[in-house]
């Protein structure tokens, strides 16, 4: 299998596990923590479990020059913490729906950003698979079952969402071109979790983080399997391909987590729920086939 497929696949792998982020989450939110305090642990354990394995590995992979900082300040609060206040500033707002429709319009500033700064092409395979893939967001949001509630200020910070949400691709294909993928995310999840502690008030959180031996074995995996382990194959697949295309692969995880509601939760999509799962399969199948060769050889780039 050739790199990039396998670099895909990698970022399609860390979708699926994103993905399933609901399944841990739904029950810390039961039990009283909020969306910031969720965050915040999800930070703190993947950055503590990553340094754990590094520190045993390599712990040549914990350091870097303090000149690169400005990167992981890109990676971890500009982007992780960022993105995560304007989502959630969004949904009290708007609606979930329309928070996740503005969070994924983070791909065309990938594309519109690695175009300029990594003179990466806008290919028309990329554009197709974009349209589908945002197409097939807005279908499994559930945005057509209901009255909507946008204003003004909701569309902004919804919008900031998806730039912030976009930046992590950006500030770590700039690190990747110095740092393993381990220590990109490593300093990046440090970063967030210096940004979120104080807003999540630190106190109430441990205390009832130790709580329950079974709610710590939760905020564990989350932390673990469904952040640390995705965040690793994100950023290792983007180290091998064009920051865009990996944008929107990794659309994989609103498919997967809609999937995994209709599984866990008896989540039934209505008609244009599964017309979504269809575009968004259709998306990452089509940005995972070879380019079509024509008699250039390839694709038209489009910019």
């Amino acid at each position: 299998m050739q790199k990039k497929e396998m670099a895909g696949l990698m970022v399609i792998a860390a979708g699926c596990l994103w993905g399933v982020i609901g399944l841990f989450s739904r029950k810390l939110s039961a039990v009283g923590f909020d969306a910031v305090q969720i965050t915040a642990l999800r930070s703190l354990v993947t950055a503590a479990g990553l340094f754990l394995l590094l520190f045993c590995k390599d712990r040549k992979l914990c350091r870097i020059d303090w000149k690169d900082l400005w990167m992981f300040l890109g990676t971890g609060i500009c982007s992780i913490a960022g993105f995560n206040i304007f989502y959630f500033v969004t949904i009290s707002i708007t609606t979930l729906s329309v928070a996740a429709i503005l969070l994924y319009t983070a791909p065309f500033f990938v594309m519109v950003l690695s175009a300029v700064l990594f003179h990466e092409k806008i290919t028309a395979q990329k554009v197709k698979g974009l349209v589908l893939a945002l197409a097939g967001c807005i279908c499994t949001t559930g945005i057509f079952s209901g009255s909507v509630h946008v204003t003004v200020l909701g569309i902004l910070t919804g919008v900031a969402s998806g730039f912030c949400y976009a930046l992590y691709s950006i500030f770590g294909k700039f690190a990747l071109k110095k740092y393993t993928s381990e220590t990109v995310t490593l300093y990046t999840f440090l970063m967030a979790s210096a940004a979120m502690l104080p807003l999540s008030h630190p106190a109430a959180m441990f205390s009832l983080a130790v709580s329950d031996f079974s709610l710590t074995g939760g905020i564990l995996l989350l932390g673990l399997v469904c952040t640390l382990l995705p965040f690793l194959l994100y950023t290792r697949g983007l180290s091998r391909m064009d920051s865009g295309k990996a944008s929107v692969l990794a659309f994989a995880e609103p498919l997967t987590a809609t999937l995994m509601g209709v599984v866990a939760f008896g989540e039934v999509p209505d008609g244009f729920g599964w017309l979504g799962v269809i575009l968004l399969f259709g998306a990452l199948v089509l940005l995972q086939m070879p380019q079509k060769q024509r008699k250039t050889g390839k694709i038209p780039n489009i910019l």
